[in-house]
């Protein structure tokens, strides 16, 4: 055997064994995925109404740096190829799934079709539909402590770019702002790097709404930059580390806040602001709302609620040694205040939730509440609701029986009012959103700017910046190989041989073996991006999209240098084979990038099929009595099942052979049917009915087949590539052992 045939033998079978290991691989992924989701539908996990992402399968091209990218850990798998939210109630807003997708398959969206959200408009620069009032972090549906400083940096700068200096002791000040929590006190911050003068107002306690959280809590998993103070380097930051990280970058600047101070009202209008507090009114030139989404905390609208022994939320485990606790709520922050208690306190605990399982809460902390309850260290009264406080006792109704339990402090943990009512006093324009996009803005009011979440601005622009360079670079380079090898390339083979530019610019020459190595190194680095994507460590280095970008330009300028190096010809083998090779994993990845995404999977017929179930199912229960009259009630009910069943998926080999059978057995059935109809109009009816339904589910199972057998792109693209790693570092040896080198 040939070495260039053993060469390519070899690098095939390592193409294959990566082809399998990539199947084995995907099918494990897959059935994780779907034992997962299968566990949250038993246990009916809710999406969450916050900022959470939503999956376009269509163009999604399984590239799995969403996968990598979540701090939470496991919220996304992958199911036929495509990412999916798997543990939607464990999702918590991070929104770097939607940074890291390569694509644009993911967008992050407030609210569900069902559930729907409000949130105050605002424009690309946190300005709301009141001018001069901003509102920043989680009151404008951006959770998580790292957007809200972000978010609040942001917004000081543009205060400082369009507020005048001029704020001083005795006039108004240049901002007040509503809120001494992360969002607020990075405002503040900000603006005084800025020097802009300002006024915190904070009806709790520095900190906001962390200050109230139970000690020792993790409040934040991603690091964060904050201004006087610098990177916090941690990834998991509790409480009291980050209190303490604020208090610092407080001293530093020298800035206070006003705590305790109640706002409830905002009067004027932009410049001359009066902001109305329980202990007075002060004067602003704009005015920025970072109170948070919680407003005030929810509550129960019980009997006794006023009682001192009722709090609404757990700070010290300590002040309830020895005591009767009863802690109501299923969401985390309930259970973290129930575990708390029972694992740093003597207290006897109860918790009482009205759902039937802990369904809202992360799957740690479901684990371990469960585990505490088995232990009996905390007592969980599901189906329950309290009814009514007295001052040694609180009644409940437990799955529908009464419960006395004796009782000495009661903290409830149900969540908090939005502030609707002074949102809307202070003309301030809400929008209900059901699943909407975080929108980027279009015109001066929109529902929700993207800003916080990512520079995105900027890094379009980079990127058509980037392009630019791309496109020149490769023209420049193109250029200068045919300049500079035309009088030699457009000659015959046998021309080339008497030519003076041949012992140079053949493959083996000089200028050929020099070119060789560019192209090797263009080949090569064009590993960089798998690295990136598959290296959880290099997650949210540079944009994924930058690095898909540099990925596409290597990919196309590799395969034209190659062509320059072998001197457009092909002379063995393993050349023939490595050019094949090249050639078809830049096909597929074209294919992949710009034209896997514009096959539906479902061919749009989703909502067509969905209004046609709904009509046969109507169709079904006017035709019931009909049904149970038949001679044989089992043949109706069978075709009526057989035609709303969900579409199998398949083959689309599988499915062109199957669609003659496919189709006379649907006339059969309708031919056992009509016996059963005494009405022509009827039976027209159904027929009708059940005939435009076996055409809309083979359609859908068409494009799904012919989506899944799309999808095998990616594994030529990357099994091939193998391929080309194995036959150039072949042909690398094979040149040096030869004694080709750079000046022969």
């Amino acid at each position: 055997m040939e070495l260039g045939t053993q060469i390519i033998s070899i690098a095939g079978a390592a193409a294959l064994i990566l082809i399998v290991a990539m199947v084995r691989r995907r099918g494990k992924r897959h059935e994780k995925a779907a034992r997962a989701i299968e566990e949250a539908n038993k246990r009916e996990a809710k999406v969450p109404l916050t900022l959470h992402p939503v999956i376009d399968t269509d163009i999604c091209i399984g590239s799995l740096t969403c996968l990598k990218s979540c701090p939470e850990g496991d919220i996304l798998g992958v199911i036929n190829g495509a990412a999916r939210l798997i543990h939607s109630d464990h999702c918590i807003g991070h929104g770097k799934c939607a940074a890291e997708c390569p694509v644009g398959a993911i967008k992050l969206v407030v609210g569900t079709k069902e559930r729907g959200v409000d949130l105050p408009m605002v424009d690309e620069y946190f300005e709301s539909t009141r001018r001069g009032v901003h509102i920043v972090g989680e009151l404008g549906g951006m959770g998580l402590i790292k957007n809200a400083i972000t978010q609040g940096v942001q917004v000081s700068e543009r205060l400082a770019q369009v507020i005048r200096h001029g704020g001083g002791p005795t006039g108004p000040v240049d901002v007040a702002i509503v809120g001494g929590g992360p969002a607020g006190l990075a405002t503040a911050l900000g603006l005084k790097a800025k020097g802009r003068t300002f006024c915190v107002l904070e009806q709790g306690t520095l900190g906001g709404t962390i200050a109230n959280y139970p000690r020792q809590k993790v409040v934040m998993t991603e690091p964060a930059q904050i201004p006087y103070y610098g990177k916090l380097g941690k990834k998991r930051i509790s409480k009291e580390e980050l209190l303490t990280v604020w208090q610092a970058a407080m001293r530093k600047a020298g800035v206070r806040i006003n705590e305790g101070i109640e706002v409830t009202g905002i009067e004027g209008h932009d410049g001359a602001f009066r902001v109305v507090t329980k202990k007075g009114t002060v004067q602003a030139r704009k005015v920025v709302l970072a109170t948070g989404r919680r407003g005030t905390p929810r509550k129960l609208g019980v009997q006794g609620e006023e009682l001192s022994k009722v709090a609404y939320g757990l700070i010290d485990p300590d002040q309830y040694e020895g005591c009767k606790v009863l802690v109501v709520g299923g969401g985390d922050s309930a259970i973290e205040a129930a575990a708390q208690l029972a694992e740093e306190s003597d207290a006897e605990v109860t918790i009482s939730y009205r759902g039937d399982e802990f369904a809202k809460c992360r799957e740690a902390n479901r684990k371990r509440i469960e585990q505490l309850a088995a232990q009996r260290r905390v007592r969980a009264v599901l189906n329950s609701q309290v009814e009514k406080i007295l001052p040694d006792e609180v009644l409940l109704t437990a799955s529908g029986s009464p419960q006395v339990l004796r009782n000495d402090f009661v903290i409830v943990n149900i969540g908090g009012d939005l502030p609707l009512e002074f949102l809307s006093h202070s003309g301030i324009s809400l929008k209900k959103h059901f699943g909407e996009e975080m929108a980027k803005p279009r015109g001066r009011a929109v529902l929700m700017a993207r800003r916080g979440l990512a520079r995105e601005d900027g890094e379009t622009e980079g990127r058509r910046r980037a392009h630019r360079f791309y496109f020149a670079t490769g023209a420049l380079i193109l250029a200068w190989l045919t300049i500079k090898g035309w009088d030699y390339y457009t000659l015959s083979r046998v021309a080339r041989l008497h030519s003076p530019l041949h012992a140079t610019l053949r493959p083996a020459g000089s200028w050929g073996h020099g070119v060789g190595i560019v192209a090797t190194a263009f080949l090569l680095l064009n590993f960089l991006y798998p690295v990136r994507k598959r290296t959880r460590a290099l997650s949210g280095v540079g944009s994924i999209r930058s690095w898909l970008d540099f990925h596409m330009f290597l990919g196309f300028m590799s395969p034209l240098v190659i062509a320059f190096h072998a001197a457009f010809q092909s002379n063995n083998q393993l050349a023939t084979g490595t050019a094949a090779a090249l050639l078809i994993v830049v096909l597929t990845g074209i294919f992949g990038r710009f034209i896997y995404g514009l096959v539906p999977s479902s061919g749009g017929k989703e909502v067509e099929l969905a209004d046609l179930l709904g009509r046969w199912e109507r169709l079904k229960d006017r035709m019931a009595p009909l049904i149970e009259q038949a001679d044989d009630p089992a043949v109706l009910q069978g075709i009526f099942a057989t035609a709303s069943r969900p579409v199998r998926r398949g083959s689309l080999l599988g499915l062109l052979l199957s669609l003659p059978f496919r189709g006379l057995r649907a006339r059969l059935r309708l031919l056992r049917a009509r016996w059963h109809f005494g009405d022509h109009d009827d039976y027209a009816e159904f027929r009708e009915g059940y005939l435009r339904l076996h055409r809309i589910r083979t359609q859908i199972g068409f494009y799904q087949a012919l989506k899944n057998l799309m999808r095998t792109w990616r594994m030529f693209h990357a099994s091939l590539a193998g391929f080309l790693v194995v036959a150039i570092a072949a042909h690398i040896a094979v040149s040096l052992y030869l004694g080709y080198g750079w000046r022969r």
